[in-house]
């Protein structure tokens, strides 16, 4: 098969592709804009964060399979995919660890003011007096919105430092995993508000669904604790901007977040980004899975796809 690897891809598994007999194409500063023009007539099409548009799936003339080398797929046109009989597969839970380690590090940031720590130092500045007062993680209070692979990590890390952890309990979760939440000793509530009002720190793990798109809106922001934390590593969508920055100016609200509502479709530009700038936010450039040990695990997860779909099978397809 011709292969389109349209992101950054270990050159490892690039050449374990092509040892399997795929001729591999390997373009990762295309982006949704210049992709419709390089698809050509490759059957599969390889993506991390590139945006696959109507367009791309309209020029790939033999394509059959997408595949995003990471979990989300919001970034690609599921629906016109479908339509297209091309089908769209994924590599979830390989980057789990990466995420929660990232989540884990916004937290601390935030609660001892790392970043104005340093920016601080690096003028010559010196204000011990103003970074003394950081509050502390121990026995504080953790919501987790999606308690999947990368929840459940970030639960172990927080319940490290001695934190509470708190989750949303589903009436459609299954026993196994009901299990897996008690043995974790995650304290379950009833509804996200509950969380909201209870937790010190909320931190959002839940795919963008018309169900969770602007969940955290004027409403839930305001049962949030004033100087309460929220930490969004999972969509940007999941989160009114607007609303967020009201709260951060009223109500002392601090944020870390790895994604944003409209991010650029390439991985390097420039980004106005209003919220990014807001100085209780401390803001990352949606890297949560981008260590060389998360897309090591992703790559191998993606070579799994590409050997089932040889072999006539659909691994982790999520347009079906």
């Amino acid at each position: 098969m011709n292969i389109l690897i349209a992101d950054n891809f270990p050159e490892s598994h690039k050449t374990l592709l092509e040892q399997m007999g795929h001729v591999c194409t390997s373009s990762p500063a295309l982006d949704a804009d210049s992709l419709p023009g390089e698809i050509a007539d490759h059957d599969v099409l390889i993506v991390r964060s590139t945006k696959v548009n109507a367009d791309t799936l309209d020029a790939g003339q033999n394509l059959k399979l997408v595949i995003r080398a990471g979990a989300g797929t919001n970034t690609i046109d599921k629906q016109h995919a479908s339509d297209k009989g091309i089908r769209v597969c994924n590599v979830p839970g390989a980057n789990a660890i990466a995420v929660a380690e990232l989540a884990m590090g916004l937290i601390i940031a935030i609660d001892r003011n790392i970043p104005s720590n340093v920016s601080d130092l690096k003028q010559q500045y010196w204000n011990k007096k103003k970074y003394s007062a950081a509050r502390g993680l121990y026995g504080q209070k953790l919501g987790i919105l999606g308690l999947g692979a990368i929840g459940m990590a970030l639960a172990d890390r927080a319940q490290a430092f001695g934190m509470e952890v708190y989750g949303v309990t589903r009436p459609n979760r299954s026993e196994s995993a009901r299990k897996r939440i008690a043995d974790a000793g995650i304290k379950e509530l009833n509804t996200f508000e509950q969380v909201a009002t209870n937790c010190d720190i909320i931190s959002l793990h839940l795919p963008a669904t018309d169900d969770t798109r602007s969940m955290v809106n004027r409403g839930f922001l305001e049962q949030m604790k004033d100087g309460a934390i929220l930490i969004n590593t999972s969509r940007g969508e999941l989160v009114d901007e607007s609303a967020l920055i009201e709260a951060m100016d009223n109500k002392g609200i601090r944020a870390g977040l790895d994604v944003y509502a409209s991010e650029p479709g390439s991985a390097q530009c420039e980004f106005d980004c209003a919220i990014g700038r807001h100085p209780n936010v401390v803001g990352t450039h949606h890297i949560g899975a981008s260590t060389t040990q998360a897309q090591t695990a992703v790559a191998d997860g993606v070579i799994e796809v590409v050997k089932a779909f040889e072999n006539g099978e659909i691994l982790n397809c999520v347009n079906a």
